[in-house]
């Protein structure tokens, strides 16, 4: 038995914002020794709807809401902290999180972006291929990034000129 299974799940959203390039914003984190980014995520408050905090999550990790949601995915993915992280994390009380995933347009500009918050998560951020998405997430979140990406897969494909 994990250390941390006896402790719940955190509900939190998950973002895949995406740009007219059908590139996919990342920003990396801010307390993580390793070359972690990862798509804007964040806990859901009691009693919010997810959509709600979506939008809310958004724009407090990346400075605007500027976006329209295309997508959600039905289900909810659940990701387990690595050993060393749990009880570190969150005060100790969740083993990892339970996420609702939403694609979502950007209807921005760049300049919009700002990663310098009132309470910052990320240092930089940066549009990304699929590909690079993938190769850049820790570890023990690339198994949601995967089913991310494969639920929103209609969604990645270039729109063209219109």
């Amino acid at each position: 038995m994990s250390r941390g299974a006896n402790l719940p799940y955190r509900p939190c959203v998950g973002i895949m914002l995406l740009n007219k390039e059908r590139l996919v914003l990342v920003g990396k984190r801010l307390n993580m020794t390793e070359n972690a980014w990862q798509m804007p995520q964040g806990g859901i408050d009691p009693g919010e709807p997810p959509r709600d905090a979506a939008m809310r999550e958004l724009e407090e990790e990346i400075g605007t809401d500027k976006a329209e949601i295309v997508a959600e995915r039905n289900d909810w993915l659940d990701y387990e902290l690595p050993a060393r992280l749990i009880g570190k994390v969150w005060r100790g009380r969740y083993r990892g999180q339970t996420q609702k995933w939403f694609a979502m347009n950007f209807t921005g500009e760049d300049d919009d972006i700002n990663v310098h918050t009132a309470h910052p998560e990320f240092g930089a951020w940066k549009w990304s291929s699929v590909a690079e998405l993938i190769d850049d997430i820790v570890p023990f979140k690339a198994d949601i990034y995967s089913k991310v990406v494969s639920g929103f897969r209609h969604l990645l494909e270039d729109r063209g000129n219109g």
